[in-house]
């Protein structure tokens, strides 16, 4: 647990009474590679703290084509954010792609929490700013930077991406196809 109240500590100061208190509301779970953490069309009441492992969040269309949103490493933060705000199906799904340790959060107890506590709003409003500047990061990089670029900024941000992820998941990432992924490996290779 010390592990967790440090990356807490590390986003903004809680006491210990907090601590506890996050911990009451939530539970230390372990969870294989493949499993679904949220599902398709599922109404979520859990957020999610990522100890251990990766985790990728997708689209899928109605023809069952994914398209990746996002990777989340230890110590990050993820759930369906507007999902859980609006208490609404969940348009994304968020499969863990290795065995994994979370810290499972109850999403509504959360919020009565931070009604009445200063330090978990606090948390709560860090975390969501956090999502905010990820969320814009990711958006200006589509826009901006070349397929190439947006890959080496993922090479950045995930050291030995290419050993973690299955590069259709990286290509899918990117906005590419697997074929592009591998020419721009090979240019990087030749360079």
């Amino acid at each position: 647990m010390q592990v967790e109240e440090e990356i807490l500590n590390a986003i903004t100061d809680i006491s210990d009474e907090t601590f506890k208190a996050l911990i009451n509301v939530s539970e230390l779970k372990t969870v294989k590679s493949g499993t679904q953490l949220v599902k398709l069309n599922e109404t979520p009441n859990k957020v999610y703290l990522l100890l251990n492992g990766l985790v990728r969040c997708y689209l899928c269309t109605e023809a069952g084509k994914e398209f990746n949103k996002s990777f989340y490493l230890s110590n990050s933060f993820f759930g369906s954010l507007t999902a859980l705000m609006k208490n609404e199906p969940s348009q994304f799904v968020f499969e863990a792609l290795s065995d994994c340790e979370i810290r499972e959060i109850d999403f509504i107890k959360v919020m009565k929490l931070a009604e009445t506590n200063l330090s978990v709003s606090k948390l709560y409003n860090k975390i969501l700013q956090r999502f905010y500047m990820l969320y814009e990061k990711r958006l200006v990089d589509l826009i901006s930077l070349e397929a190439k670029d947006r890959y080496e900024e993922l090479q950045k941000q995930i050291p030995n991406v290419d050993k973690l992820i299955p590069q259709y998941h990286i290509a899918s990432y990117l906005g590419i196809t697997p074929v592009q992924l591998s020419r721009i490996r090979k240019k990087n290779e030749k360079n």
